[in-house]
């Protein structure tokens, strides 16, 4: 199955399941935020192709909003504490271990970055699962790491899930 049928395929499910969209969207989001499994499930398409779906058909957008902003804080979280829990073997850990610069240059942009290095990671596709990871290994302050995780997240799932409603009111 390629991405894009799988994509439709979900798009597709949530359509015509729509009391599953909450959970679906939840899932996506934290399988896209979470270090090493956002590599294997590139989940952003599908919560685009959702988006979509929200004005078109009926779906409600607080919800959906909702679900994709903690599945997203959720997913950094848990690559936060992964972090911090085996920061001294992070980088002997795949993908780390291919490609040994990556981490000292992730290093680099946290510690230059700081809070403001979240944020950009959540919108770039490359950073997004592996600021949060790195944020624990340089061990950013818990409280800040979390403001910045959470306020992100929220901005980021409405980025995702926006445009399907404003279609709809552009066409009305």
């Amino acid at each position: 199955m390629t991405f894009e049928e799988m994509t439709r395929g979900l798009a597709e499910f949530v359509r015509d399941h729509q009391m599953w969209a909450m959970p679906v969207v939840f899932g996506l989001a934290f399988a896209e935020s979470l270090a090493f499994l956002s590599l294997i499930i590139p989940a952003w398409g599908a919560l685009v192709s959702i988006g979509a779906l929200i004005g078109v058909s009926g779906i409600n957008f607080w919800p959906i909003w909702i679900a994709g902003g903690l599945g997203a804080a959720c997913g950094d979280w848990l690559s936060y504490w992964i972090g911090v829990r085996f920061h001294d073997r992070i980088a002997h850990m795949w993908p780390m271990s291919s490609f040994p610069d990556m981490l000292p240059r992730a290093e680099r942009f946290m510690k230059k970055w700081g809070v403001l290095g979240i944020f950009i990671g959540r919108f770039s596709g490359p950073l997004r699962a592996t600021v949060p990871l790195v944020a624990g290994v340089v061990e950013m302050e818990y409280w800040h790491f979390q403001f910045a995780n959470f306020t992100s997240a929220f901005v980021w799932s409405g980025v995702l899930m926006a445009p399907g409603i404003m279609g709809v009111k552009l066409l009305m």
